[in-house]
């Protein structure tokens, strides 16, 4: 959303804070913003160390990567963006202790150095603030009429798909809840919010149930439903188009003006 959004000169913000929990991923974002030259240089040596391998040292090599323990932010980033490219599906999952547990991807020419897309990002990111902290915390900040987007773990669909392993703790019904609290209380200070979600009953129930001034049979907030693929399934016929919720908590007419209004702040 925030590349989207700073691609576009009419919409993109002056000021900008990227907010996550997940440690390694801020690290990445950070790494990128500040120290993309050395970046590339740690990413370089892992590329060609792993595309010159045969494909069972290509393995031996992925899994010693994994176990590392690393403390240097480059490394770290670097460990975590090799990860994504040669993992299977490009998933992320951790363990209970925290720790990345997917599989190899066997991939024959996965594109490990993306160098140009790296140079473009470092730019983009110049002078953003960039913070690691509970959503709870992070929301106390925006101020009336300031826009929010808000990307949460999505709400599984069934019992079989219930991943929400991108932290050592888990986003469950309790902190989509604490959530749409939290939503609410932005709504009252005048800030405008975005949320993506999954478009399963619990969550639906949790956006439509309010009654309000707008939005589809009169509830507080303004939902959507819209296709989004997944591509992270072990069957590829399983891999299609599934139903997305966008809540937000401004009329339709005054979304651009929601836009504008942060963007002129």
């Amino acid at each position: 959303m925030f590349f989207a959004l700073l691609a576009n000169p009419e919409l993109a913000p002056k000021r900008a804070v990227l907010n996550d929990l997940n440690r390694d991923l801020v690290t990445v974002y950070e790494t990128v913003r500040d120290e993309v030259d050395a970046l590339v240089a740690a990413l370089t040596e892992l590329s060609e160390a792993y595309l010159e391998a045969s494909e069972d040292q290509r393995s031996e090599f992925y899994y010693a990567q994994r176990s590392l323990r690393l403390a240097d932010p480059v490394a770290l980033a670097a460990r975590f963006i090799f990860l994504n490219k040669t993992c299977f599906n490009g998933l992320y999952r951790v363990n209970r202790r925290g720790e990345f547990n997917v599989p190899h991807g066997r991939y024959k020419t996965p594109r490990i150095l993306d160098e140009p897309g790296l140079r473009d990002a470092s730019a983009a990111l110049r002078n953003v603030e960039i913070t690691c902290s509970d959503f709870g915390e992070a929301l106390a900040a925006p101020q009336a009429g300031d826009f929010v987007y808000l990307d949460p773990p999505f709400e599984p669909l069934s019992k079989t798909s219930s991943f929400t392993g991108y932290t050592q703790g888990s986003f469950g019904r309790d902190e989509q809840q604490r959530l749409k609290w939290a939503i609410d209380d932005l709504t009252e200070r005048g800030v405008r919010v975005m949320l993506s979600n999954s478009a399963q009953d619990y969550i639906l129930g949790l956006y439509t149930a309010d009654r309000g001034p707008f939005g589809k049979r009169g509830t507080r907030y303004r939902w959507e439903t819209t296709l989004s693929r997944r591509a992270i399934n072990s069957r590829g016929d399983r891999r299609g188009a599934i139903n997305e919720l966008i809540a937000l908590n401004y009329p339709e007419d005054e979304e651009r003006r929601a836009l504008e209004s942060s963007r002129r702040k």
